[in-house]
């Protein structure tokens, strides 16, 4: 939650008659993100009413997949469900979100069938970033998705397994794997209040969700400088070859320019190298397990 005071009141009532209508036992767990407003005073005011509403107090606002973070760690039932305030999600898919866990699988995800909440520009641009990753990376993730989801505990403590600080949640989601299955929904309008979600976060959340999963850029540069090293090697054979057919058009021009190209091949060719270890340190600095086990059913 970050601003969020105005649809509080809607979030909790639609959020508890859902809940107490389960069956189960649950809790409520509140990351105040650093609002600003009268959020995190609405919430202590619920909690103190209800102990099953826990609050976590960010002491600024460190972006939503931080905030993310901090309710994983924190929250104790054996299935949770990520929740955005805006009710852009609708909390009445959590029981069949519970129903197709209780058929076998860890992960029900919610799927955004319809956008037309978002704006044109959204819609595209989110299009074209699903693509985008998808294509560079190994760990692909189901388009138009969000963190709207229900996780089995088993998952959520191989998510907190990873130790990364730069995090892009929704493909850790897709890395840890596990039995998953999507759920189509209509994305209704924003209940209350505005978006915090301005297109610089949307660009950066973009950059470090295809840069956590991917060193196809640094691959695509070590691609082009070995070919353009090739072809600086292909233009100083011409040259010299041109010189022995053809003769000296201007004196010293051939050596020099063989002696460039070659140099300048060279340096692409080492940039490439460079290239492929410095990928190589990027993924083993991220510390992530070589692998994830479970017990069989």
């Amino acid at each position: 939650m970050h601003d969020e005071a105005e649809v509080l009141e809607m979030l909790f009532t639609r959020l508890q008659t859902v809940l107490s209508g389960l069956g189960v036992a649950w809790e409520i767990v509140c990351i105040d993100d650093g609002s600003r407003d009268a959020t995190l005073a609405a919430l202590q005011g619920r909690a103190q009413a209800d102990r099953r509403i826990r609050i976590i107090q960010l002491v600024r606002n460190f972006g939503k997949e931080a905030a993310l973070t901090a309710g994983l760690d924190r929250c104790i039932g054996d299935l949770i469900v990520p929740l955005d305030a805006d009710l852009q999600d609708p909390p009445e898919l959590i029981a069949e979100f519970i129903d197709l866990w209780e058929q076998g699988y860890d992960v029900v995800y919610g799927v955004r069938a319809d956008r037309r909440s978002d704006s044109t520009a959204k819609r595209w641009t989110a299009n074209l970033f699903y693509k985008a990753f998808n294509w560079v990376s190994d760990y692909p993730i189901p388009a138009s998705t969000g963190d709207f989801r229900l996780m089995d505990r088993a998952v959520v403590d191989a998510l907190k397994q990873l130790g990364e600080t730069n995090r892009f949640n929704k493909g850790l989601f897709a890395w840890v794997g596990f039995r998953q299955i999507g759920v189509p929904y209509v994305r209704p309008q924003r209940a209350a209040g505005t978006s915090s979600w301005a297109s610089p976060k949307l660009w950066r959340l973009a950059i470090d969700g295809i840069t956590s999963f991917s060193t196809a850029p640094l691959r695509i540069w070590s691609s082009i400088g070995f070919g353009v090293a090739l072809l600086a090697v292909l233009a100083g054979l011409a040259l010299i070859a041109r010189v022995l057919i053809l003769g000296r058009e201007v004196p010293g021009y051939a050596s020099l320019m063989v002696v460039l190209l070659f140099c300048f091949a060279v340096q692409m060719v080492a940039i490439g190298v460079m290239g492929e270890y410095i990928g190589r340190m990027y993924v083993e600095t991220k510390r992530r397990p070589i692998y994830i086990a479970r017990e069989p059913d």
